[in-house]
């Protein structure tokens, strides 16, 4: 196992290759619970990774998009013909 990111995002990576050790679902879906990212490879070779599903938090980005003031304004005859 290694621990992967850190501060409060820190969480423990167990790698399982699938060749070895074939993976039991119960198993791999209540250490994603307990908060454990899953890594599944066969050999050296990632196949998958199973992280715990995150909440999401409005206003992380803030200003990352932005949208025009003309954002719902009718859009010109032309951008529906296709005339210049």
């Amino acid at each position: 196992m290694e621990i992967c990111g850190s501060g409060e995002e820190a969480m423990l990576t167990r790698t399982i290759d699938v060749r070895k050790e074939p993976p039991d679902l119960k198993g791999l879906l209540s250490l994603v619970a307990d908060g454990m990212e899953v890594v599944l490879t066969e050999g050296d070779t990632p196949i998958a990774r199973l992280v715990p599903v995150g909440k999401r938090v409005a206003g992380l980005h803030v200003g990352a998009i932005s949208m025009s003031e003309d954002f719902d304004e009718p859009l010109p005859d032309e951008f529906w013909t296709g005339s210049t």
